[in-house]
């Protein structure tokens, strides 16, 4: 079913779209769907589905159903509410030491996450991510990232193209968090107070409320200040990453009978005190490092701030009919909205020459960025019995990104950058598995989706002469899906092959540039085991992507601004392992990746010749020369190599023993480390200014528990290490000193 290309005007638009593609999946599959609410006879009865999964094992709902980590055909690290929590696993960025494959570096505006060395290296509003990060089954843009985990029911990290259920932006991966949910008939919570060194105050609250035998509503919220950790020697006295962060969320739950809705909204506000920029060695302003050679040092003569807020609203309908189908619609909207200053060299020096021979002036800018999105999802899912299952469904997404940015030299306005755009996803989609014998199972799923992007606005001299058009179109469509053939030789052991073939839509590079969406077939084979009485789980995988017109940022010679090119080939190979493992009061647990990617040479302007005060400007013309710069001199050939932000290797361990002293108390020391290799953060490939150096992490804590009371004495980065954590033009950042302090939770 192909989808016309004219851009939504409306939330009701998008909900009729979607609404007669379901009503096309809803016929092809309700005779089906009624033949399984009726019991087999005896004779031909179906096997029985799995058994529920004991309260120790790992459960995944990322293919919309409840089912063991251990016999789910993905390559997933799925952690828990309370393994967050044992982990470390405080933000987003956290899960990078968690789970194998996933790199999450800072890049200002937006993080960059990679799985797999895929995903997001870009700061542009027309690149899409290639790994698709959920909250509560809604889809999150990348502005105003994730804040601090709370009242979390847990996390499930996908590895490699999800084709089927997750959509077009998920080449590399996807992310779904969950919070905890209200519970009917059942009056609780849990409070949590904490407090550290750099004056880091942390409360959290969750309370559960059942109103009637058929409603109940949860709170839960957030509050959390921290120092900075940086010192300014400069004349700003700035405090950059500081934290003040706030999180409020509501959720009510009405059942009756076969039917439920469920309604959150929430509210997030943070100021961080503003981005971390240090000059990168050898480049323009890394004269001034002398005096930030120190760790967790700044030098700043612009004070920065970094503003965020965000309004999330989700409504989820579901009826479940007496045989088990299901129908599930979840209808969001989310307004996100930041407001940052840079120190855009991250110096004190305005004046003189830097070590590439060019003239020093002050530079800044003021950044709005607002995003906002309209989804609507339904699904029609198959009972959970019989030999048979599926989900079919239909999602449409319309996002809205307005930004505001004003780059200033030596305190002057010297260029506007205003672009405007306006995206749109439409999919269909199905997934169905048939057990062919009690060993052997089938699954396989198609999806088809089609984008559009519009792009207006424009790049503006200081009175507002029009530099460069920001307008552009573009769209496309792809079909995507998967194969698996599943082999269970006994209860314990689940050994797969599948083939996927993942999308991320193509966009415009403005004035009226475009790029090619990127295409990737990715095949894999896995065995997931459950050994020495469930003693010990284990998840082995190996994986091999062969990625077409593959997407990599660039300077867009024409406008001075990020912009794509596509490669003519990319290949990324390797293998995964994991495992969680106990023997009486001991639990050990551990991951292990390996990735070896490959990009095929192609040209670029090296931003590392570019001075900074020119950043941004478009190619002189003829009707430009007050306000541009001539890359062609800066234009280079890139040899290839690995994938940006994707270390060769990355692994995990963690301990804890559980110490019974009687008396209903018990002592559980735990150390989890982290290991993330060294990786590229630009496609020059030198050393100096690209490579982002290995770092370990260390993190350890004692927790001391009686009956639902817990005192937790903890501390991370224990080493106090320093290390770099990502770029942002010629900038880098770094990752947090050692921190610790206490925490007093309690459940009720």
């Amino acid at each position: 079913m192909m989808m016309g290309p004219a851009p939504l005007t409306s939330v009701q638009t998008l909900s009729r779209r979607v609404g007669a593609a379901l009503l096309i999946g809803t016929i092809l599959s309700a005779s089906p769907a009624l033949a399984q609410s009726a019991p087999a006879p005896a004779e031909t009865a179906a096997p029985q589905a799995d058994p529920a999964p004991e309260s120790k094992d790992i459960v995944v709902t990322a293919q919309r159903r409840r089912e063991s980590v251990q016999t789910v055909a993905i390559a997933v690290t799925a952690l828990s509410g309370d393994a967050l929590a044992e982990k470390s696993v405080m933000r987003q960025g956290d899960l990078q030491n968690a789970a194998p494959g996933l790199s999450i570096t800072k890049a200002g505006l937006t993080d960059s996450i990679n799985i797999r060395g895929i995903g997001l290296a870009s700061g542009s509003p027309q690149v899409t991510n290639g790994v698709s990060t959920y909250l509560d089954g809604v889809f999150q843009p990348p502005i105003a990232s994730a804040g601090q985990f709370y009242d979390m029911a847990g996390v499930e990290v996908l590895r490699g193209p999800q084709g089927t259920l997750s959509g077009a932006n998920s080449t590399g991966g996807a992310i779904y968090m969950t919070t905890k949910k209200p519970e009917l008939g059942k009056f609780g919570g849990s409070a949590s107070i904490g407090y550290g060194n750099y004056n880091n105050l942390n409360a959290n609250v969750a309370l559960n409320i059942p109103v009637t035998d058929t409603l109940a509503i949860r709170f839960a919220g957030l509050a959390n200040t921290r120092d900075s950790y940086y010192k300014d020697l400069g004349t700003a006295h700035a405090a950059p990453d500081r934290l003040s962060e706030h999180d409020a969320r509501l959720q009510a739950l009405w059942k009756s009978g076969g039917f439920s809705a469920l309604g959150k909204v929430e509210l997030i506000e943070r100021n961080t005190g503003g981005y971390a920029y240090r000059p990168i060695a050898t480049t323009q302003f890394s004269a001034d490092r002398a005096k930030t050679a120190a760790p967790w040092t700044v030098d700043y003569d612009t004070n920065p701030s970094n503003f965020e807020r965000a309004t999330l609203t989700n409504l989820e309908l579901k009826y479940q009919f007496e045989g088990g189908l299901t129908i599930l619609s979840r209808t969001a909207y989310l307004n996100k909205r930041i407001n940052n200053v840079y120190d855009v060299d991250g110096t004190s020096l305005s004046s003189g020459t830097g070590v590439d021979g060019s003239a020093l002036a002050q530079l800044g800018q003021n950044q709005f960025v607002r995003e906002r999105e309209y989804s609507q999802e339904i699904n029609i899912i198959s009972p959970d019995t019989g030999r048979f299952k599926y989900v079919v469904g239909a999602y449409g997404q319309r996002n809205k990104v307005n930004v505001r940015i004003n780059n200033t030299t030596n305190g002057a306005v010297s260029l506007y950058i205003e672009p405007d755009t306006d995206k749109e996803l439409i999919g269909l989609f199905g997934q169905a598995s048939y057990q062919l014998t009690d060993k052997f199972q089938i699954e396989a799923g198609l999806r088809y989706s089609h984008f559009h992007v519009d792009g207006s606005g424009g790049v503006y001299s200081p009175a507002r002469t029009l530099l460069v058009p920001q307008t552009g179109s573009e769209g496309d469509g792809r079909v995507t899906g998967k194969i698996t053939l599943n082999y269970k030789p006994d209860a314990n052991n689940l050994i797969y092959v599948f083939a996927a073939r993942g999308y991320k839509n193509g966009g415009i590079n403005p004035p009226g540039g475009t790029f090619a969406p990127e295409t990737v077939m990715d095949y894999e084979a896995g065995w997931k085991s459950t050994l020495f009485n469930r003693h010990l789980r284990t998840q082995i995988g190996a994986f091999y992507n062969d990625y077409k017109n593959f997407q990599e940022d660039i300077i867009n010679q024409t406008s001075g601004s990020s912009g794509v090119t596509n490669l003519a080939n990319a290949t990324i190979k390797g293998f995964e392992a994991s495992f969680q493992g106990h023997v009486g009061a001991l639990s050990v647990d551990g991951g292990l990746s390996f990735v070896d990617s490959s990009l095929s040479s192609f040209s670029l302007i090296n931003k590392w010749l570019v001075p900074s005060q020119f950043s941004g400007y478009p190619q002189c013309t003829g009707s430009n020369a007050a306000r541009c710069y001539n890359y062609n001199p800066d234009i280079t050939t890139s040899s290839g190599g690995p994938n940006l932000f994707s270390p060769k290797w990355t692994w995990n361990i963690g301990a804890q023993y559980k110490i019974e002293t009687g008396h209903d108390i018990t002592v559980t020391p735990r150390l989890n480390y982290a290991y993330v290799g060294s990786q590229w953060a630009y496609v020059t490939y030198a050393a100096a200014t690209d490579l982002i150096n290995a770092h370990g992490v260390l993190n350890g804590s004692i927790a001391i528990d009686k009956g639902d009371l817990r005192f937790e004495v903890y501390g991370s980065n224990l080493a106090n290490s320093f290390y770099v954590v990502g770029q942002s033009g010629k900038n880098e950042f770094y990752g947090a000193p050692r921190e610790y302090g206490v925490r007093f939770s309690t459940k009720f």
